[in-house]
């Protein structure tokens, strides 16, 4: 069997199965990992994971307000997505709108004294949830497997930008 242009890989078109296939594996990790933490905030503080992350963003800023451009960019979530959470969160009374002072056109969002005291709740939830997920992984493993993730990050936004 011959290499086509478009194989490349050191696999032949008979090798693929969707179950070694790169974006399904990432995806259908990301969906179990994001459910399993999901189920622990959920029950408690009745937050779903567009909403979680949104809060979580704001909670871990440095400025702790964000437009809802930043978060949208700060999530890789769509916009649709990142507004629905936000008006369930301000709805909540765990976000609110305040002045954007170097932009008159836009808001900026904040987590209120209630969803800081959230925040603060559900972070040690999620650390032991992943400190579970990492049992049996090494210390070198747990940071290897971060920064290969970073790196196919940044190569797939580098693909994207080549190909715009």
């Amino acid at each position: 069997m011959s290499k086509t242009a478009n194989d490349n890989s050191e696999h032949s078109q008979a090798d693929w199965r969707l179950a070694e296939f790169l974006p399904y594996q990432l995806s259908i990790t990301s969906n179990a990992v994001s459910d399993l933490m999901s189920e622990r905030y959920r029950r408690r503080f009745g937050l779903k994971v567009p909403e979680w992350r949104v809060m979580a963003v704001l909670g871990d800023s440095d400025t702790d307000s964000a437009t809802q451009q930043a978060l949208t960019q700060a999530t890789l979530m769509d916009k649709v997505a990142v507004n629905r959470a936000c008006k369930v969160l301000e709805e909540r009374g765990l976000i609110e709108r305040v002045p954007n002072e170097s932009d008159g056109r836009s808001h900026l969002l904040e987590l209120t004294e209630e969803g800081r005291a959230i925040h603060r709740e559900v972070m040690p939830l999620v650390i032991a949830s992943e400190s579970e997920l990492f049992e049996g992984f090494t210390p070198q493993e747990r940071q290897q497997f971060r920064e290969l993730l970073g790196r196919m990050r940044q190569r797939a936004a580098a693909i994207g930008e080549l190909s715009v």
